[in-house]
């Protein structure tokens, strides 16, 4: 009876063990282990840590068409006689101070005279900007569309039927059993929320390939009414995206570039200010627009240090923690004078910094509050100023920066920071397993030379 028993679980061991170490082995027959073992091994074997690849991800490059100048955005607004003057004035001060350059793009429904918001237009923006980076990355790296297992679409404004992940599987003719997802509704960080259900779904189905599409579809969202909290949008989001391609497949460790080692996920929705900061809803005229209200610094300054008091001790040296932790007693004990408790330092922890490029804002505040170098959030600044704010993707090509310049070096860590709608920041560390020259193409590729720019005028908060 005990023998009928366990054929079932020496079965799932034998195919665990195979998964786990990717070879082929001899497994005792389970009736010969004792019970107890038996239950140690498939413990064992549930606990045993997987590893998650970064084999490789790919940033969307607009065309040069899909550019949108100062001077275009200001004209375009004045033929549209949508604006009153005080709203064309408004968003030509954010426009002069946000950081961006004359190569940030916007879909070319939205430069037409009127502009064309319709599902139809934003179907073609889904397709040219996701089919061209999946397309893209597969073929980099030399991977058969009916290879992947998993597949994750993120996009928080558009959500069509089919979804868009059905779109990436009917384009692209993947398998019917693949796990497809698709969320809607996360904001900015959604691309960080997409690792952490790929990460967990690798762990879950070990030897399998992951793929993660990441953007923010501009054509149905650009606000047309008057209302100043929603008007930011139009001067903040611009065109963008990414692939990305995970792996828990052990074969894969020696071409991966990187190994993810954590990602903290941090959720202040219980919080009125929080959930309020960023919010779609209706204006007096009953256009539908996104409204960032002014707290959304102190919001992301909040929500912020939640995740870094959960990040901190798997991350700093021992020396860090200690200053920190004495700092608060001191300060709740009154021992000293201090006022403010102590912020470690986390570059000792990492090397390198990709902040979400939400706004000069932003970045500005985070730079200032963890003692940043300039050149910690080089990539961020270049990022808003060459791309703007692509949503959940800006990380990525942050990434994509550095890599372009050749400075991420076997060992190196990275953290990302990304914050989103709800109010969420998350965050995600990886430690680069091989050096990635400067000589690989990607989205920075026809402009790296001309990087870094001064921005320090238009990046100084009034």
């Amino acid at each position: 009876m005990y023998y009928s028993g366990c054929q079932g679980i020496d079965e799932m061991v034998r195919t665990a063990i195979q998964h786990v170490e990717g070879l082929p082995v001899r497994v005792t027959p389970l009736e010969a282990i004792p019970e107890g073992l038996s239950s140690m091994v498939l413990y064992f074997l549930y606990k045993r840590k997987v590893s998650i690849y970064l084999l490789n991800f790919t940033c969307y490059q607009p065309p040069n068409s899909y550019r949108l100048p100062m001077a275009l955005f200001v004209e375009q607004n004045l033929h549209q006689n949508q604006f009153d003057q005080e709203s064309m004035a408004f968003q030509t001060k954010i426009l002069e101070k946000s950081g961006f350059s004359d190569e940030t793009c916007i879909p070319p429904s939205l430069t037409q005279l009127p502009i064309r918001k319709s599902l139809s237009f934003t179907i073609q923006e889904a397709s040219s900007v996701i089919f061209s980076m999946v397309e893209d990355l597969l073929l980099k790296n030399n991977i058969n569309p009916k290879a992947i297992d998993i597949l994750i679409s993120n996009n928080s404004l558009f959500c069509p039927t089919p979804s868009l992940s059905a779109m990436v599987i009917h384009k692209f003719r993947m398998r019917s059993n693949i796990m497809s997802f698709n969320l809607s509704g996360m904001g900015c960080s959604a691309g960080l929320v997409s690792v952490g259900l790929a990460k967990d779904l690798l762990r879950i189905h070990p030897n399998s390939l992951a793929l993660i599409v990441s953007t923010e579809l501009l054509s149905q969202n650009w606000y047309t009414g008057q209302n100043r909290s929603m008007l930011l949008t139009n001067c903040l989001f611009r065109m963008g995206g990414a692939a990305i391609l995970l792996s828990s497949r052990v074969q894969d460790k020696k071409m991966a570039k990187y190994v993810l080692q954590h990602l903290i996920r941090t959720n202040r929705a219980q919080d009125d200010q929080s959930y309020a900061c960023v919010f779609e809803d209706v204006d007096m005229e009953n256009k539908t627009g996104i409204s960032i209200a002014k707290s959304i610094v102190n919001v992301t300054g909040e929500a912020l240090k939640a995740n870094m008091a959960a990040l901190g001790p798997i991350v700093l040296p021992f020396s860090e923690q200690f200053q920190y932790m004495l700092s608060l007693l001191s300060q709740k004990t009154r021992v000293s004078g201090r006022k403010r408790v102590y912020i470690p330092d986390f570059k000792r922890a990492f090397e390198h910094f990709c902040i979400h490029a939400g706004g000069k804002a932003v970045i500005l505040a985070i730079e200032k509050s963890l003692n940043l170098r300039k050149q910690d959030v080089e990539a961020s600044k270049m990022t808003l100023h060459r791309f703007g704010n692509t949503s959940s993707s800006s990380i990525w090509y942050e990434l994509s920066y550095m890599e372009a310049k050749g400075r991420m070096k076997r060992g190196d860590r990275v953290w990302q920071i990304a914050f989103g709608s709800g109010f969420k920041c998350n965050s995600a560390v990886w430690k680069c397993v091989q050096s990635v020259g400067p000589k690989i193409t990607n989205a920075w590729t026809d402009r790296i030379h001309l990087y870094p720019i001064d921005v320090t005028d238009i990046m100084k908060i009034d």
